[in-house]
């Protein structure tokens, strides 16, 4: 009898410490998915994300002009009948891209549910350019020479520097950033953040001044672009 008494107290006893003890309460863990995002976005490399054509028309005319003195009078007129005038079309390809190579944690911005994507900085290539010779217009006067191949060559470096320095106006920039987020941001929601929490973007606006930065195979010589 004392037996069966003294199982039951056991019994008793840790029934009473199962139900006084606490569920644990596990916290979900938290998965940091930033390293992982940055190693998917490194994989892009050089995302071209925007082309454009340019159709630039150059003009130039020209007339020979006298200048000097005589009997102690100066003159400075334009000869008749020797004026040049040229209008050449130029066609040329841009193409933008995000080189991801360098991209980064601190290209990332996270702030709750919502996420940051800062982009590198875009790079435009002019990809080549080109005359329209069946389409140029020109007028030379009988006492002038045509337009040499030198003096061509030229107006074509004059357009392809004007078509270059019209880059920030094209909205070339514009639509690389959209291009980005078109590739980035179903890769960026797969890891499960919303669509509308996503913001893809530059670091700035960029401008003239910044064309030296974001020119690719173009250089510029005494604030010109060669």
């Amino acid at each position: 009898m004392k037996t069966i008494i003294l199982y039951l107290a056991l019994a008793a006893m840790m029934l009473t410490a199962c139900t006084d003890r606490k569920p644990v309460k596990r916290e979900a863990e938290k998965i940091d998915t930033i390293p992982v995002m940055v190693m998917q976005i490194k994989k892009c490399a050089k995302l071209y994300t925007a082309e454009y054509q340019v159709h630039k028309i150059v003009t130039h005319d020209d007339q020979v002009k006298l200048k000097g003195s005589f009997l102690q009078q100066k003159f400075d007129f334009s000869v008749p009948l020797t004026t040049r005038k040229i209008a050449i079309p130029i066609d040329a390809t841009l193409k933008a891209y995000i080189d991801f190579g360098n991209f980064s944690e601190k290209n990332v911005r996270r702030n709750g549910d919502k996420i940051e994507i800062i982009l590198p900085d875009p790079k435009v290539e002019l990809t080549g350019s080109r005359i329209d010779h069946n389409e140029i217009k020109k007028h030379v006067s009988l006492i002038r020479s045509n337009f040499s191949d030198a003096e061509m060559a030229n107006y074509e470096k004059q357009g392809r520097a004007a078509i270059i320095s019209s880059i920030p106006r094209l909205g070339i920039l514009d639509m690389a950033k959209e291009s980005a987020a078109h590739a980035l941001i179903p890769m960026i929601t797969k890891m499960g953040y919303k669509e509308e929490n996503i913001t893809i973007t530059f670091r700035k606006k960029f401008t003239d001044s910044d064309l030296p930065m974001i020119l690719e195979n173009n250089t510029i010589e005494n604030g010109r672009i060669q």
